[in-house]
């Protein structure tokens, strides 16, 4: 047989005070409680083990302290270090974290949302995949949403500045003398124009090089998209010599891609990635890649979140932008 949970009523009875002052001192409220009494308290819940109920709390504070990140492919190492800042930032105002993975699911989005409706939730932080706008407002949950996308102008933003980050690869690999530079692209998934795409379209249109749509390739994020989408390249009658992709699973598809053809980075073609992931910097060769402040990103997410949470008033959507770094390493060299 369990042993019985103490309550409220049994941290009273230790503590000889009432449940009022007891509900003060657990809920942070003790402004008119004295120190003593505080401290008796304080070691009638140690004593007895107690911890806050906190959907009995909820029912009266209409507060669950709960809040749920909703990611679209929880196998992608990026995701990690961004979950970590989250959580550590939510830890911090004692709130707990619920992790969901919506595998790019339009439906599976909807039914989480409908879930956070359900189960009380204070607040969302999503990287959408295919959900709407009017979507995400009808939950009418504090939210916040990881990329910047112009699609969702009635929340709080917080992304990478993928557009100056991909600008930042292209100089890398013009600088080392490619003229003919691929792109592997992740399909937007419903967003108007990819970020990286149109960095890289920009980047040749204003350095006077040509847009050939042969060496664009269009996939699903993947490591097997990026090997697919390599082997498409290396067909060519005239493939590129170096080859961006716009993160660095698919960047490590392209390496092993070239690697099964027989062929060697960065001998006879550069590859560069994006995210810089932990996996990039032990393969053969270690990747290029453009990082991310990955865990400062998810940091930032929760306190928008915790301040919306939190606002008295109604705030204006704002827009954190974090910028990239490039890490050189052994899969771009000169072209041969």
């Amino acid at each position: 047989m369990m042993p019985r949970r103490p309550t409220i009523i049994d941290v009273a009875r230790v503590a000889g005070v009432s449940k009022t002052t007891v509900s003060r001192v657990i809920s942070g409220d003790s402004s008119l409680v004295r120190e003593e009494t505080r401290q008796k308290v304080l070691d009638a819940v140690r004593q007895l083990g107690y911890e806050l109920n906190i959907v009995a709390s909820s029912l009266r504070t209409d507060r669950t302290h709960t809040a749920i990140l909703i990611i679209p492919d929880i196998s992608n190492p990026f995701w990690p270090e961004v979950a970590r800042g989250v959580q550590d930032a939510l830890e911090a105002h004692k709130y707990a974290l619920v992790l969901a993975n919506s595998d790019w699911d339009v439906q599976r989005e909807r039914d989480l949302l409908a879930m956070v409706r359900r189960n009380r939730f204070d607040g969302i932080i999503i990287n959408p995949a295919r959900i709407t706008n009017d979507e995400l407002a009808a939950a009418s949950v504090p939210l916040v949403v990881l990329g910047l996308h112009a699609e969702y102008p009635d929340f709080d933003a917080v992304g990478s500045d993928s557009y100056s980050g991909t600008t930042m690869a292209m100089e890398h690999l013009t600088d080392l003398g490619h003229r003919r530079i691929g792109l592997v692209s992740g399909l937007s998934r419903g967003v108007s124009q990819p970020s990286r795409l149109a960095a890289y379209v920009d980047f040749l249109r204003q350095h006077d090089m040509p847009v050939q749509d042969e060496l664009i390739v269009e996939c699903p994020y993947g490591q097997e998209f990026g090997r697919q989408s390599i082997q498409q390249l290396l067909n060519l009658s005239n493939p590129p010599t170096a080859v961006l992709a716009a993160n660095d699973i698919l960047a490590i598809g392209a390496l092993q891609a070239v690697q099964d053809a027989g062929l060697e980075v960065p001998r006879d073609i550069s590859i560069i990635g994006m995210d810089d992931i932990y996996a990039v910097s032990v393969t053969t060769p270690p990747l290029t890649t453009v990082a991310k402040q990955k865990y400062e990103l998810g940091q930032q997410a929760a306190t928008l979140l915790l301040e919306r949470i939190q606002a008295q008033v109604p705030l204006p959507p704002r827009r954190r932008a974090f910028s990239c770094r490039l890490i050189s390493r052994g899969s771009t060299a000169p072209p041969v």
